[in-house]
């Protein structure tokens, strides 16, 4: 017993020198070693663990695949950490929907729109009204990526009185829409691509003197849809290629400009010749198309992204045929462009029903990291894409099945990479990188007219009249050119378009722009 007891205090004894003598060699010095031991016994606990994330919900934009089970979810789960519950927006009527979320206090964590025009209008509306979440202090704190990817000046178009509340996906001020031309038709009457408004006109008419296509009666040199009373290429060379264009310093919409009365007279004049498709006013955009893939008309009005559908379908009903888009024309007084958009293609915002407003700010962080954003966009290299030359190209069929809507999943992004990793897209069918590259990395930056409006904050009276205002001006120069309206008419015209709001909103927006132009 006796034995049993020494033993016991010998091992506490050595147990309590042992002790004593790792405090004094941690410390050095034997007269600060009681007053560090604290700071020492800190330093070797075992770190806090990590809270664990919690899931976020999301509403985004209507797609046709699921946004759950598509390949990016994946990829951003295991990169960010996250658990993300995606719903999407209707379709039809996104907006009423949306209305209704909000103002229910739906518990989304993030939402993300479309940036058009009248979402734009939602958002601001929705942040004046107290439903979002400041997103300065959020940003400040948790998003240092988000303010390294997204350009500066985009951020501060997304203020609503001075405060951040979206995150803005830039738009990529690319030129969308020209004129489509049939090729075989120009070397068949003999003539090479037009590059000025009469050359258009002699290429129009040698299309309906020598009918190229064989069509008799039916043959159509130009056909564009009844919303299409501006024809793209053709009212840029009258200095009009956007909605609003920079005139003697003011904005001014197409029916106030001076030129719109020269512009309109012309088109009248193509219409009183047969040169243009006699049914265009109560034509759509579908109508159009199926007139020029059928071999009817010989120019089309339509987007770049459109190329392979129209190429595919035009070959199928003639096999011979070759079409490319016009280079922006140039007017009488040397004045040509096509209209690039700028502006924001989504808005991702957190509404004030989140109930993970800081970790929905960490998620978006995570995704602007440069490498994962670049993944999420555009895959891995040598599966999804290869990299050669300076260009990104895509790996078929994978890169369409898993990353074909990555642009779906974009709440801002790199805005100085993105435009590169984005032509990826584009080659998926050289068809259509060609017209992408024909009108914006071939055409002459001169030629491409940036949208002046694309970065305006909200304005109200703007965005009140802004619908009202285009179908006003659309539906009066449909008339004119076809005759259902006079040129005598015309001041009366504008009259009344300042009165429905034109003049409000041609005050509100030059005072902003008074602000900004340079």
């Amino acid at each position: 017993m006796l034995k049993r007891y020494k033993k016991l205090m010998l091992v506490t004894l050595t147990a309590g020198l042992s002790a004593s003598s790792l405090v004094a060699c941690s410390s050095g010095d034997t007269k600060t070693s009681s007053t560090n031991a604290p700071a020492t016994a800190a330093a070797t606990a075992a770190p806090t663990p990590e809270a664990p994330k919690p899931g976020l919900k999301s509403l985004q934009i209507w797609q046709k695949e699921d946004y759950n089970t598509y390949p990016v979810a994946t990829f951003l789960e295991k990169a960010t950490g996250y658990k993300v519950q995606y719903d999407m927006l209707p379709q039809d009527k996104p907006q009423d929907k949306l209305n209704i979320l909000i103002a229910s206090g739906e518990s989304y964590d993030v939402v993300t729109t479309a940036g058009s025009t009248d979402f734009k209008a939602l958002y601001a509306d929705y942040a004046k009204k107290g439903a979002l979440v400041d997103l300065g202090p959020l940003i400040d704190k948790y998003g240092p990526n988000i303010k390294a990817a997204i350009d500066p000046e985009a951020l501060e178009a997304a203020k609503v009185d001075g405060k951040l509340y979206g995150i803005p996906t830039k738009s990529l001020n690319t030129v969308s829409t020209s004129l489509y031309i049939r090729q075989d038709w120009l070397d068949k009457v003999g003539l090479k691509m037009p590059t000025t408004l009469d050359e258009l006109v002699t290429v129009l008419k040698a299309f309906k003197e020598k009918d190229p296509g064989g069509n008799g009666d039916t043959n159509i040199p130009l056909t564009v849809g009844g919303d299409s009373s501006f024809i793209a290429n053709i009212v840029g060379a009258f200095g009009m290629p956007n909605f609003w264009n920079d005139v003697n310093g003011k904005l001014t919409p197409r029916v106030l400009d001076p030129a719109f009365k020269d512009y309109a007279t012309f088109v009248s004049d193509l219409f009183k010749q047969g040169l243009i498709d006699k049914e265009f006013a109560a034509n759509k955009a579908a109508t159009t198309k199926e007139k020029f893939t059928s071999g009817k008309a010989g120019i089309l009005m339509m987007n770049w992204s459109d190329v392979p559908t129209i190429a595919d379908a035009l070959t199928k009903n003639i096999p011979t045929a070759k079409a490319t888009f016009i280079p922006a024309l140039t007017g009488k007084d040397g004045k040509a462009g096509l209209s690039a958009s700028k502006g924001f293609d989504r808005i991702t915002f957190i509404p004030k029903a989140s109930k993970h407003p800081e970790d929905a700010i960490k998620w978006i962080n995570a995704k602007l990291e440069k490498e994962t954003f670049k993944t999420m966009a555009i895959g891995e290299e040598n599966k999804h894409y290869t990299f050669k030359d300076g260009a990104y190209t895509p790996i078929q069929p994978i890169f369409t099945d898993e990353r074909n809507q990555a642009n779906n999943f974009l709440m801002g992004s790199d805005d100085k990479n993105y435009p590169t990793y984005w032509q990826a897209r584009v080659r998926k069918d050289m068809r259509l990188f060609d017209g992408w590259n024909l009108m914006n990395g071939l055409a002459p930056e001169k030629t491409r007219v940036i949208d002046k409006l694309g970065y305006a904050p909200y304005m109200a009276e703007f965005s009140k009249n802004f619908q009202q205002l285009n179908t006003l001006s659309n539906d009066y120069t449909t008339k004119l050119i076809f005759g259902a309206e006079q040129f005598a008419g015309l001041d009366a015209f504008i009259a009344k378009f300042k009165t429905s709001g034109g003049d409000a909103s041609f005050k509100e927006v030059n005072d902003w722009y008074a602000t900004v132009k340079k």
